[in-house]
Parts: structure tokens; sequence; C-alpha cells
């Protein structure tokens, strides 16, 4: 998508952080159970059936050869996506094409993308939909069909034991001011990300750190990488969301680790681990990779 000092539940004992091991399985079982129901919903991750990118001026869009941009579901012409000079995308639907636009009939739209503070267009055909994503200055379709094949073939997931020594409470180290991180993508940019501080903890006589970012008010989200990344696990990285740090302290919980979703779709924009969260260590806790996968 980090801290000093714990090993294990030796140290979440004295740090006031310890938790029950029956506790720590059911808190890991429903979070896991709780990423489950997210991958697996008619619009999760499994339904996207594509990325298409938006040349300027006109696309025309549908599941014909003869389109621009051709979809695998919907009707063989559902319309035109105009991509203007400034960055605007409008789109002009065919007669009889059934599509709707944020549920709505219309002949014509101004398409919104997942830009920050916005709420992206939604264009509906049956079982599929469609919004833009705004990359590097970039936009594309993002195509979603519940009836996607990853989705209905899905294999389900598989997790290391939980084991609580991967329970870790590290040291929180804040940065004032907050430094800045590079973190590529699967398409091949680079994001200049801040980063509140880091994360440090010990293993085996080894320190670590980590360097997460703050997308969300109340959480941190770590992109990171391992000795078991390529192998047992998935190799461009795993994701880790944890609360903010508490009197110094910030717990990761690695057997609460995932999968991005690339893992399971090759219609995702991933980031990857930078070289500052790439761990020399065996972290033997978590989502292992997907064996579904054939990307």
């Amino acid at each position: 998508m980090i801290r000093t000092l714990a090993l294990a539940s030796v140290v979440a004992i004295a740090t006031g952080n310890a938790i029950a091991s029956d506790d720590l399985t059911a808190t890991v079982q429903k979070a896991r159970a709780d990423r489950l129901s997210a991958l697996t919903a008619p619009d999760g991750w499994l339904s996207l059936i594509g990325l298409e990118w938006l040349q300027p001026g006109a696309n025309r869009i549908g599941s014909a050869t003869d389109n621009d941009i051709v979809l695998k579901a919907g009707p063989a012409h559902l319309g035109t996506i105009t991509l203007d000079d400034s960055g605007t995308a409008t789109i002009e639907l065919a007669k009889n094409s059934g599509a709707l636009v944020d549920g709505r009939e219309v002949e014509r739209a101004t398409l919104m993308d997942d830009a920050p503070g916005h709420t992206p267009t939604e264009v509906r055909f049956g079982t599929a939909h469609f919004f833009i994503i705004a990359r590097d200055g970039r936009k594309a379709l993002r195509v979603k069909d519940e009836n996607a094949e990853t989705r209905t073939h899905f294999v389900g997931l598989d997790y290391f034991d939980i084991d609580p020594s991967w329970r870790v409470v590290a040291d929180w180290v804040p940065f004032d001011p907050p430094h800045e991180l590079e973190i590529g993508s699967v398409l091949g940019t680079i994001d200049k990300e801040k980063v509140p501080g880091k994360a440090v903890f010990k293993r085996d006589g080894q320190t670590f750190e980590l360097y997460p970012i703050q997308e969300e008010p109340d959480s941190l989200f770590f992109v990171f990488a391992d000795r078991t990344s390529g192998k047992e696990t998935y190799g461009a990285a795993r994701f880790l969301d944890t609360p903010l740090a508490k009197d110094g302290k910030l717990v990761l919980d690695f057997n609460q680790a995932r999968n991005p979703p690339c893992a399971f779709t090759p219609y995702a924009t991933c980031p990857l681990a930078p070289p500052e969260n790439r761990l020399d260590v065996r972290i033997t806790a978590g989502e292992k990779n997907y064996r579904g996968s054939h990307h």
C-alpha cells in the first residue's frame, strides 16, 4: 500500500498490547471473512474484466470488434466516449443500448473520474458496468462484470497458520514534517507519497523498518515485500492496514497481510513495494499466493 521493539506476545504483554490466543484467532478469522466477502462481492476485484485506456478524441465502445475499445460484455455498440483537450470525458450512448448512467436513462453525460474527492460516474449495462480512473495524467475505463470468470471460478484464499509471534508491537517514529516516498506501480508509473512516520521492530535479533502512507484519517497503509515474496506469497507486494499509533506503539498483525488485487486479475493498477519496505526476513503469516492465478 514499520516499528521497533516487538517480536511477539512477550513484547505485547510488556507493552500492554497483549491479546489472548483465542481472541487473536477470532479477530484474524473475522478479518479474513470480511476480506473474502469484499473480494467476491458482485463489484469486487474479482469482477474486473477490463482496463481500457481512452485516447484523445472519440472512442467508440462496445462488444463488437469494429469499436475502438472492445468490451468483453455488453451490447455490440454501447456508445462513444469523447475525451477533450481539458481531460473531460463525455459519453453519448447509442440508441437502444440499455445502459444507465448513475442509474438514469440519458442520451449524453459527463463522466467523473476517481480522482481524490470525486465519486466516479458509473455506466451500467446488464451485469456489467464501468467507470473512469485517472492514472499519471491518463484516463481509462475500469470495467467490471459480476459474471466474470475470475469471480465465478474463484478457488478461494490460502493462508499461513495464524501465528501470535507475527502480531508485532512496533515502535512508532513520527516524521515532522512527513517524509516523501516513491512508490512504483505495475503500470510503470511512480507516485510520490507522504509518509507520516516509520514503524520499527525486531525479529530474530535484527531490526526492521516499514514506511506507511496514510490514505484514511484513522489508519495506516503498508505496501511491503519479504523473503517469501515470489515464492509462497505474491511477488510484487502484500498489503497491511493498521490503526494509528497509540502511546508511541503500533500493532502490525501480519496475520492480516493480504494480496493486492493484481494477484487475482491483470486489470488492476497496484502499487509495488518500495525498496524501503522490502524486508530481509521470511514473514510466514497472512495470505499466500493465489493458486488460481493464470497471469
